[in-house]
């Protein structure tokens, strides 16, 4: 893994051996991402990307794994899709002017023999501590294919008291405490609302970190949803924000609705995501 820091920004560690996505996320000498706080989905690529900060599933399927149908061996596609574990080529790795830039090339292949391309930049804005990510997706198959994206930053909840919120225009009333569902865990997935665009949630105040808070943004065209989840059964001790692009039904009803968001071959779709610790 690479340091990538720049000015008021955390430091984040990129992990070039599976798609440049972030391991530990170190502010004021705290990781804030869960480490192996994490529950056991018996994918060993899921569980070396879920005990960081963010990783990234898609672009063939997310979510748990379903058949990939019209397979005669009934092979199914992995779990948060082929992503994960793919080698990420550094194209560029720049600290200019205070602020840092970082972006890769990722050829992946796919679960049912197609491949993609994903191409993605990581920028900081030094003055103000943000980081920004850009990622654009090609289909490079030779026949149209759906695609699908979800970003799951993952954060360490035994750093949080009861004092501990979140605040999003995307849930019912504003907001509530970390601890939403039942115990010892929940998930939830609910229309992103969008301002200019962009949607946007904050998780704090967190007392071991300074009181600070963390604000997550993400672009709501081509990420409609936001998915929540929480796992508090031990040894698990995990909260995710998981902006994604599609409903939290199964696969075969997002085909038959017609929600499967097609790409023609060489057809590409970008996705966009920023985060700060205020």
């Amino acid at each position: 893994m690479k340091e990538f820091k720049a000015g008021k920004s955390p430091s984040i560690f990129l992990d070039d051996t599976s798609m440049l996505d972030i391991g530990p996320c170190i502010f004021d000498g705290v990781n804030i991402a869960p480490e192996r706080a994490i529950p056991d989905d018996g994918d060993p690529r899921i569980d070396h990307s879920l005990e960081g900060f963010l990783f990234t599933c898609g672009p063939d399927h997310i979510r748990h794994p379903q058949p990939i149908a019209g397979d005669a061996s009934g092979r199914k596609y992995p779990l948060h899709g082929s992503f994960s574990s793919h080698t990420a080529e550094i194209t560029r790795w720049s600290l200019t002017d205070g602020n840092a830039e970082a972006a890769a090339r990722v050829p992946v292949g796919l679960a049912d023999g197609g491949t993609a391309l994903l191409e993605r930049i990581w920028r900081i804005d030094g003055a103000t501590g943000e980081v920004s990510l850009e990622d654009r997706v090609t289909n490079t198959s030779d026949h149209t294919r759906p695609t699908f994206l979800m970003y799951h930053m993952n954060v360490a909840a035994k750093l949080f008291d009861d004092a501990v919120r979140l605040e999003s225009a995307s849930f019912e009333g504003g907001g509530f405490g970390w601890r939403f569902g039942e115990e010892p865990g929940s998930v939830f997935c609910v229309p992103a609302q969008a301002e200019n665009g962009w949607s946007s949630l904050t998780l704090g105040p967190i007392a071991s970190i300074g009181g600070r808070t963390l604000k997550v943004s993400f672009r709501a065209d081509t990420l409609p949803y936001l998915q929540m989840w929480r796992n508090q059964k031990s040894p698990a001790n995990v909260l995710g924000i998981e902006p994604v692009s599609h409903r939290w039904v199964d696969r075969a009803e997002l085909e038959r609705e017609g929600e499967f968001n097609m790409l023609q071959p060489g057809e590409s779709r970008t996705y966009g995501l920023r985060f700060s610790i205020l």
